[in-house]
Protein backbone atom coordinates (compact mmCIF):
# COMPACT_ATOMS: atom_id res chain seq x y z
CA UNK A 1 0.00 0.00 0.00
CA UNK A 2 2.97 2.35 1.04
CA UNK A 3 4.41 1.70 -2.84
CA UNK A 4 1.46 2.52 -4.41
CA UNK A 5 0.63 5.69 -2.45
CA UNK A 6 3.92 6.79 -3.67
CA UNK A 7 3.43 5.73 -6.43
CA UNK A 8 0.52 7.97 -6.98
CA UNK A 9 2.49 11.04 -5.65
CA UNK A 10 5.16 10.58 -8.31
CA UNK A 11 2.32 10.72 -11.16
CA UNK A 12 0.94 13.57 -9.29
CA UNK A 13 4.21 15.42 -9.94
CA UNK A 14 4.46 15.46 -5.87
CA UNK A 15 6.89 12.94 -4.63
CA UNK A 16 8.40 15.44 -2.42
CA UNK A 17 4.84 16.09 -0.41
CA UNK A 18 4.44 12.50 0.40
CA UNK A 19 6.25 11.13 3.39
CA UNK A 20 3.64 8.68 5.01
CA UNK A 21 5.23 5.43 6.64
CA UNK A 22 4.07 2.18 7.14
CA UNK A 23 3.45 2.35 10.58
CA UNK A 24 1.16 5.58 9.89
CA UNK A 25 -0.50 3.58 7.07
CA UNK A 26 -1.00 0.77 9.57
CA UNK A 27 -2.61 2.70 12.50
CA UNK A 28 -4.86 4.54 10.18
CA UNK A 29 -6.48 1.54 8.81
CA UNK A 30 -6.30 -1.37 11.26
CA UNK A 31 -6.26 0.99 14.45
CA UNK A 32 -9.40 -0.41 17.32
CA UNK A 33 -12.22 2.10 15.67
CA UNK A 34 -11.37 2.51 11.55
CA UNK A 35 -14.04 4.86 11.03
CA UNK A 36 -12.05 7.58 12.82
CA UNK A 37 -9.23 7.34 10.28
CA UNK A 38 -9.28 5.50 6.95
CA UNK A 39 -10.46 2.76 4.89
CA UNK A 40 -9.02 0.93 1.70
CA UNK A 41 -10.50 -1.28 -0.89
CA UNK A 42 -8.24 -3.34 -2.82
CA UNK A 43 -7.75 -4.67 -6.15
CA UNK A 44 -5.75 -8.33 -6.53
CA UNK A 45 -4.61 -10.11 -8.93
CA UNK A 46 -4.32 -13.76 -9.42
CA UNK A 47 -1.38 -14.35 -6.98
CA UNK A 48 -3.06 -12.19 -4.54
CA UNK A 49 -0.84 -9.16 -5.42
CA UNK A 50 -2.00 -5.82 -5.09
CA UNK A 51 -2.85 -4.24 -8.49
CA UNK A 52 -4.75 -0.95 -7.22
CA UNK A 53 -6.56 0.74 -3.86
CA UNK A 54 -9.04 3.17 -3.24
CA UNK A 55 -8.72 5.00 -0.06
CA UNK A 56 -11.28 6.22 1.43
CA UNK A 57 -12.82 7.91 4.45
CA UNK A 58 -16.19 9.36 5.86
CA UNK A 59 -17.20 13.10 5.55
CA UNK A 60 -20.56 14.59 6.81
CA UNK A 61 -23.03 16.52 5.05
CA UNK A 62 -25.06 19.00 7.03
CA UNK A 63 -27.56 19.53 4.31
CA UNK A 64 -28.16 15.53 3.69
CA UNK A 65 -27.64 14.82 7.69
CA UNK A 66 -25.53 11.89 7.09
CA UNK A 67 -22.02 10.67 6.08
CA UNK A 68 -20.33 10.46 2.72
CA UNK A 69 -17.38 8.50 1.39
CA UNK A 70 -14.55 10.90 0.50
CA UNK A 71 -12.04 9.31 -1.89
CA UNK A 72 -8.70 10.20 -0.91
CA UNK A 73 -6.67 8.04 -3.41
CA UNK A 74 -7.75 6.16 -6.63
CA UNK A 75 -4.36 4.28 -8.19
CA UNK A 76 -4.26 1.53 -10.45
CA UNK A 77 -0.40 0.13 -11.10
CA UNK A 78 -0.21 1.89 -14.91
CA UNK A 79 0.04 -1.80 -16.45
CA UNK A 80 -3.09 -2.69 -15.40
CA UNK A 81 -4.87 0.14 -16.51
CA UNK A 82 -7.59 -0.11 -18.86
CA UNK A 83 -8.80 -3.62 -17.26
CA UNK A 84 -11.76 -2.50 -15.28
CA UNK A 85 -10.00 -2.22 -11.99
CA UNK A 86 -10.85 1.56 -11.78
CA UNK A 87 -13.96 0.59 -11.93
CA UNK A 88 -14.08 -2.19 -9.96
CA UNK A 89 -12.78 -0.21 -7.18
CA UNK A 90 -15.41 2.40 -7.38
CA UNK A 91 -18.01 0.25 -7.31
CA UNK A 92 -16.92 -1.03 -4.16
CA UNK A 93 -17.49 2.43 -2.80
CA UNK A 94 -20.84 3.17 -4.37
CA UNK A 95 -22.27 -0.26 -2.91
CA UNK A 96 -20.38 1.03 0.52
CA UNK A 97 -22.16 4.14 -0.01
CA UNK A 98 -25.72 2.43 -1.14
CA UNK A 99 -25.58 -0.17 1.95
CA UNK A 100 -24.51 2.27 4.71
CA UNK A 101 -27.14 4.95 3.58
CA UNK A 102 -24.72 7.48 2.99
CA UNK A 103 -25.47 10.43 0.61
CA UNK A 104 -22.58 10.57 -2.05
CA UNK A 105 -19.15 9.42 -2.80
CA UNK A 106 -16.93 12.65 -3.83
CA UNK A 107 -13.24 13.22 -4.30
CA UNK A 108 -10.57 15.73 -6.28
CA UNK A 109 -8.84 15.14 -9.58
CA UNK A 110 -5.83 17.29 -10.46
CA UNK A 111 -6.82 19.14 -13.52
CA UNK A 112 -4.30 18.23 -15.57
CA UNK A 113 -5.61 14.36 -15.48
CA UNK A 114 -7.18 14.45 -18.50
CA UNK A 115 -7.70 10.24 -18.93
CA UNK A 116 -9.23 10.24 -15.08
CA UNK A 117 -11.70 13.03 -15.70
CA UNK A 118 -12.87 10.93 -18.82
CA UNK A 119 -12.79 7.75 -17.14
CA UNK A 120 -14.75 9.51 -14.05
CA UNK A 121 -16.97 11.08 -15.94
CA UNK A 122 -18.00 8.15 -18.35
CA UNK A 123 -19.38 6.71 -14.69
CA UNK A 124 -21.52 9.46 -14.41
CA UNK A 125 -19.74 11.42 -11.90
CA UNK A 126 -20.08 15.29 -12.36
CA UNK A 127 -17.28 18.19 -11.83
CA UNK A 128 -17.92 20.69 -9.03
CA UNK A 129 -16.76 23.66 -11.09
CA UNK A 130 -18.37 25.77 -8.64
CA UNK A 131 -16.34 24.77 -5.48
CA UNK A 132 -12.36 25.61 -4.99
CA UNK A 133 -10.65 23.10 -2.72
CA UNK A 134 -7.69 25.40 -0.33
CA UNK A 135 -5.14 23.31 1.76
CA UNK A 136 -3.73 25.06 4.89
CA UNK A 137 -0.28 23.38 5.52
CA UNK A 138 3.81 23.51 6.22
CA UNK A 139 4.08 27.59 7.91
CA UNK A 140 0.99 28.76 7.26
CA UNK A 141 -0.94 26.12 8.97
CA UNK A 142 1.69 26.67 11.89
CA UNK A 143 1.56 30.26 11.31
CA UNK A 144 -2.59 30.38 11.69
CA UNK A 145 -2.48 27.50 14.69
CA UNK A 146 -0.08 30.04 16.91
CA UNK A 147 -2.03 33.29 16.24
CA UNK A 148 -4.25 34.92 18.43
CA UNK A 149 -7.98 34.77 18.73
Amino acid sequence: MVELIYDLAEYEHARDECTVTAAQLDTALFCDDPKLFAHVVVAEGAQREVLGCAVWFLNYSTWNGVHGIHLEDLYVRPEYRGRGFGKQLLVALAREAADQGYSRVEWSVLTWNAPSIAFYESLGATAQNEWVGYRLTGTALRELASSET
